[in-house]
Formats: structure tokens, C-alpha cells, sequence
């Protein structure tokens, strides 16, 4: 009998540094939010910057009764990202920092603080902070229990960083991206057929240098067995990366959603994260729906897991709940459902107190991701067992 052909698909991701000009903004929009948190933990903060050429502007909504030195605190974020030197092209020390803040709108704030559906438990004092949905995903690709083309690409920038940081590496800037194309036989991850990097660098550099440098940091992050000899590698493309960071482009807080996710993998609801305080659901909801699914597909529920879920403005108990397995569960996505309605408190505060999210934890996650660090506690694989209980009752 004739063997089957296996059937391959191409499947890519992309990571950004903590220099790249957007994630300069993310890193600063959660320092600040971790500042206000640090000794206010009710506080509501939806904080946004921009950086340009010499300029950082702080914008948004902050509710909260004690004060923050918001010019200390973005100076301190650019200054740990490594723009300390003029010719950078963006410095700690001498660019312009402008602030426009204002209170959080009554409006809001009524619906967040006095549910709309309030009926006596305690969760139901707390209402959505907005509509929306939000998304959750887990796989076995990876140990994360994440796709492998992102946790790849990831792992890439976060080398450009630890290299330029110890100095390894001298001619590398604080601005950099990666790309990593993953090849999937019958839908298992099976080799990387394509990595893309581009590296801010100085103007010293020597681009065959460069390029060997970065080549062998690429084979000691891509674990051997996803390397082929046909794997394809593009180094800085266009010849010269010099002018990087904001003075190359400008940036904005929650331009990296996807980055920030599964990259593409997974659906996205399309709210940023950076920069809002827990009651906002789209920070916490997708934290808690990752939450769900990584506990799933650790307990051996399914291989794959997706969870949607959607809220109205103000109300606590969400509008609606999603689960989908592709097909990789012994027990129906209805069954699945129902364990998870079991298991978990989709409201906002109870998803705060369940993930102790009223932390300055927050600038820990600008950078490399929001899922797969086991350090935050969304990544935690601790509902294993009231799963298993769940699903043969």
C-alpha cells in the first residue's frame, strides 16, 4: 500500500526587543501602573505613552489618592532598556517627557464599582470595566504549553538582549525584532525552515561579523532538533540597521498585541494589555482564560484549548463562555465547558483575588510575552485535579 504523504504547513511568529520604540511604550505604561499599585491597590490606571524623536508622552486615566512621579518613572524605564547615550538616537537624560492625565470617567467607574447585576455575593459588586472578548490558548508544543513558533521567537530576542546587556556582543542597540517560520507535519511542529533577525547596531559594526555573531546565537537558542540543513536564515535584510528605537520610528502602547499573545496562533479579542490596572477585562479576562486552558491541557483534557470569553460594560458574569479542543479531547467541548464553569470564577474580581492581580507585578510582562513565564500566576497548572473531578461527574 501506497505511504501517505504527510502534510506540512508553514506556520510564522514574531517577537520584538525591549527597545523596539512600542515596547519602550509598554514597558513604561505598566512601570507606572506597577507604581500606583505599589501603594494603592484599588487604584484605576489606563495609562498610554508615545515615543518620537526625544520625546515620551504619557496620556490617559489614573484614579488614585497618592502621588507618582511619572518623568521618574519613564527615565528609569528608558534608562534599564539601554537608551543611555545620545547617539542612540533617544536618552534617558535629555529627552522630553510631557504628561496629560486625567481621572477615570464617572461613567465607567459607576459600572465597575456597582455591578449591574449585583445580587449579594461579593463578585457581583464588580463589574466589567468594558465590553469586549477575550481569548485564552494552550498546546504541548511546548513545556509552556505554548506554540513553538512565538516561545522560538521569543527565546531569539531575548538572546539579542542578554548579549548586548553583558556585553557580548558590544555593537548591538536596544531595538531588534525576530521572526521564526515553523514547518508542521500533519499538524506536529517538525523544523524551523526559516528565522528572520534584524539587530540595531552600531555604526561601527562590520556586517560579516555581524551576521556570523548572530547566525550562531541563532543555532544555540533553536533547539537542535527542529534544524535542518536547509534552514534559512536572513540577518539585518536590507544591509544596515543603524537608526533604531524611537528615533527610527514611533511608538505607542498596545501596538504588540500579537506579539504580546500566541503570536497568531489564537484568536486575539483585540484589546492591548500595557499600562490598565486588573479591572479592566481585557487584561485580566485573558489572563484568566489562559489560565483555563493551560490547566486543561496540563491535566490531559485535550492537546489544544481555546477559550473565548465576552462581558458587557459593568456587569459582572460574563456575556458568554467558549471552548473549543479541535477535536483533541475524549470528552465533548460541552462536557469541557461545563468543568470549567465548575472550576473557575470568570469575574472580575474574582478573577483579580484568584490571581492576585492587584500586585505591581506588571512590568514583568511588557516584554517577551504575557503567557509562558512560570512566574507569573496565571501560569500556574494548579486546577489539575477539580478538573478531573469535574469532568466524570
Amino acid at each position: 500500500m501506497e505511504k501517505q504523504a504527510k502534510i506540512l504547513k508553514l506556520f510564522t511568529s514574531e517577537s520584538v526587543t525591549e527597545g523596539h520604540p512600542d515596547k519602550i511604550c509598554d514597558a513604561v505604561s505598566d512601570a507606572i501602573l506597577d507604581e500606583v499599585l505599589r501603594t494603592d491597590p484599588d487604584a484605576r490606571v489606563a495609562c498610554d505613552v508615545a515615543v518620537t524623536t526625544g520625546l515620551v508622552l504619557v496620556m490617559g486615566e489614573l484614579t488614585t489618592e497618592n502621588y507618582v512621579d511619572i518623568p521618574k518613572i519613564v527615565r528609569g524605564v528608558i534608562n534599564d532598556i539601554g537608551y543611555t547615550d545620545a547617539r542612540f538616537g533617544f536618552d534617558a537624560a535629555s529627552c522630553a517627557v510631557l504628561t496629560s492625565i486625567d481621572e477615570q470617567s464617572p461613567d465607567i467607574a459607576r459600572g465597575v464599582d456597582s455591578a449591574e447585576d449585583f445580587s449579594g455575593d461579593k463578585y457581583d459588586r464588580i463589574g466589567a470595566g468594558d465590553q469586549g472578548m477575550m481569548f485564552g490558548y494552550a498546546c504541548r508544543e511546548t513545556e509552556e504549553l505554548m506554540p513553538l513558533p512565538i516561545t522560538l521567537a521569543h527565546a531569539l530576542t531575548r538572546a539579542l538582549a542578554d548579549r548586548r546587556k553583558s556585553g557580548s556582543l558590544p555593537y548591538l542597540r536596544p531595538d531588534g525584532k525576530a521572526q521564526v517560520t515553523v514547518a508542521y507535519e500533519d499538524g506536529v511542529p517538525a523544523y524551523v525552515d526559516t528565522v528572520v533577525v534584524s539587530a540595531q547596531h552600531s555604526d561601527a559594526a562590520e556586517m560579516p561579523r555581524l551576521r556570523e555573531d548572530l547566525e550562531k546565537m541563532i543555532r544555540e537558542v533553536i533547539p537542535q532538533k527542529y534544524i535542518r540543513s536547509g534552514l534559512k536564515i536572513y540577518i539585518n535584510p536590507t544591509g544596515r540597521f543603524v537608526i533604531g528605537g524611537p528615533q527610527g520610528d514611533s511608538g505607542l502602547t498596545g501596538r504588540k498585541i500579537i506579539c504580546d499573545t500566541y503570536g497568531g496562533y489564537a484568536p486575539h479579542g483585540g484589546g492591548a494589555f500595557s499600562g490598565k490596572d486588573p479591572s479592566k477585562v481585557d487584561r485580566s479576562a485573558c489572563y484568566m482564560a489562559r489560565y483555563v486552558c493551560k490547566n486543561l491541557v496540563a491535566a490531559g483534557l485535550a492537546e489544544r484549548a481555546m477559550l473565548e470569553v465576552s462581558y458587557a460594560i459593568g456587569r459582572a458574569h460574563p456575556v458568554s463562555l467558549y471552548i473549543d479542543t479541535y477535536g483533541t479531547s475524549e470528552y465533548s467541548d460541552d462536557i469541557i465547558l461545563e468543568a470549567v464553569r465548575t472550576v473557575f470564577d470568570m469575574r472580575p474580581g474574582a478573577i483579580i483575588d484568584a490571581l492576585g492581580l492587584r500586585r505591581p507585578i506588571y512590568r514583568a510582562t511588557s516584554n517577551y510575552g504575557h503567557f509562558g513565564n512560570p512566574s507569573f500566576s496565571w501560569e500556574r497548572t494548579d486546577k489539575i485535579a477539580e478538573l478531573l473531578r469535574a469532568v466524570k461527574r
